[in-house]
């Protein structure tokens, strides 16, 4: 027997899909939304829309932009001789807020994680190897920061990627451990992720 309305239902269940939502606050979410005016319920419904449409990966740092290339790597005010290695385009948001890197960075898409089946070959690691080695650069890369997570995935990744660039002879370094181990970059407040990229250390 229907208890509900079907429409909500459906609603209850795309939202459950969404990571670390469980059913009952997919409900609470689907309950706030049907009290929510039909403007902005529509406003709501054109940005996720706007999101699938217009949002692609920058052609050369791999972060969500809505153009080929995003401002930062289209920035001149931006050090191009420094790259900052992240897991995700929500990392590069986090360290943008410290206000205290003007490198520009390069997103994984992710970490080599075997029981996931993730191997580096399903990362964006060979276009990282591509940007420090291309000769005819007008902004040689003479660093390499990897800010991946504090986790056995994230060492796994750092110390593959170090290996790749160790022969190309570029400083590698890693954000100091002021990081809780296990912890995520991109939930870090502001002061530790300045604390932890001033204080780098040699990968």
């Amino acid at each position: 027997m229907q208890f509900t309305s079907e429409s909500v239902e459906d609603l209850v269940e795309q939202f459950s899909k969404l990571p670390s939502i469980g059913r009952k606050t997919a409900r609470r979410l689907a309950s706030f939304v049907l009290k929510m005016p039909r403007s902005e319920v529509e406003e709501l419904a054109r940005a996720l829309i706007a999101v699938k449409e217009r949002v692609r990966f920058c052609t050369v740092c791999f972060n969500v932009t809505d153009h080929e290339i995003c401002p930062i790597c289209a920035s001149n005010k931006r050090n191009k001789s420094v790259i900052c290695v992240v897991e995700e385009p929500g990392d590069v948001t986090a360290l943008e807020r410290t206000d205290g890197y003007d490198g520009v960075y390069h997103v994984l898409g992710g970490v080599i994680s075997p029981l996931d089946g993730i191997g580096p070959e399903d990362l964006r690691i060979r276009e990282l190897v591509a940007r420090v080695s291309e000769p005819d650069s007008d902004w040689p890369v003479n660093e390499v920061i990897l800010a991946v997570n504090p986790n056995v995935e994230g060492d796994t990744t750092a110390f593959y990627v170090t290996k790749l660039l160790a022969p190309l002879g570029v400083n590698v370094s890693r954000l100091a451990r002021g990081i809780p181990m296990g912890g995520d970059l991109e939930y870090t407040d502001e002061a530790t992720l300045a604390r932890a990229l001033e204080g780098r250390v040699s990968a």
